[in-house]
């Protein structure tokens, strides 16, 4: 069920100069503004489905959400976690086909649909907006081509010292407030490319060693720069 939530207003949204629609002006944000659609989910709620058609562009207003692929054996493949000011679904919408991927919240979260019409209204009026959105789209394949070549060498320590370092860049607040990281193991594996007990076996062993410290499906880093070198050692 999607939950309904107080309206957005672009022109005010304080993720908007760090998001792709930081290249708009501000008459093309009130205009993105009247046609958008604005929905709150609640943590574990699909946002779309892999193989959906592609409706628009989604921003992240508030929370964290997985994106994810399921292989042909039924595996799920976590893809990229985002955030807020954070842009979803413009490859398949470029594409023109469906999604080919899911998108799931991993925190309660409000998030902002662009219809496709608008968002091809934009590429074809902005040339900086069109800009920002190749600048984007080979950003994307070049982190997809970095996670192909470390899940190809890459050993599963070092790439739980990865996947912790990603996570705690994605839910580290503004402020140096102490904080922990929602993640099930489930979602940890998935992130590694590994599995479930793998990364449950390795995650105790950094907790063993001081990089890091549980309780229930939280994680709190304790040593980001010994997870920092550890993740390094094979690049």
């Amino acid at each position: 069920m999607i939950v309904p939530s107080v309206p957005v207003n672009c022109q005010n949204c304080p993720h908007v100069q760090q998001s792709l629609l930081g290249a708009c002006q501000h008459g093309e944000l009130t205009f993105i503004s009247g046609g958008k659609v604005h929905q709150s989910y609640h943590k574990g709620q699909v946002i779309f489905q892999q193989g959906s058609r592609a409706n628009g562009l989604y921003c992240v207003h508030q929370g964290k959400i997985k994106v994810s692929k399921i292989s042909a054996d039924g595996k799920e493949h976590i893809i990229r976690l985002v955030k807020e000011g954070d842009v979803i679904g413009y490859r398949s919408l470029m594409m023109g086909g469906n999604y080919s991927t899911a998108a799931t919240a991993l925190t309660d979260c409000v998030v902002c649909l662009v219809p496709r019409t608008d968002f091809f209204s934009l590429i074809e009026q902005n040339a900086q907006f069109a800009h920002s959105l190749m600048r984007l789209l080979a950003k994307a394949l070049g982190e997809a081509e970095e996670r192909m070549l470390h899940g190809s060498y890459k050993p599963v320590r070092e790439r739980l010292a990865e996947a912790l370092l990603l996570l705690y860049n994605v839910f580290r607040p503004a402020t140096d407030e102490p904080f922990s990281i929602p993640i099930s193991r489930d979602d940890l594996a998935a992130l590694m490319g590994t599995a479930k007990e793998t990364a449950s076996r390795l995650l105790s062993e950094f907790r063993d060693e001081g990089l890091v410290a549980t309780q229930g499906s939280r994680i709190t880093i304790l040593n980001v720069g010994k997870l920092s070198h550890l993740a390094a050692l094979y690049d």
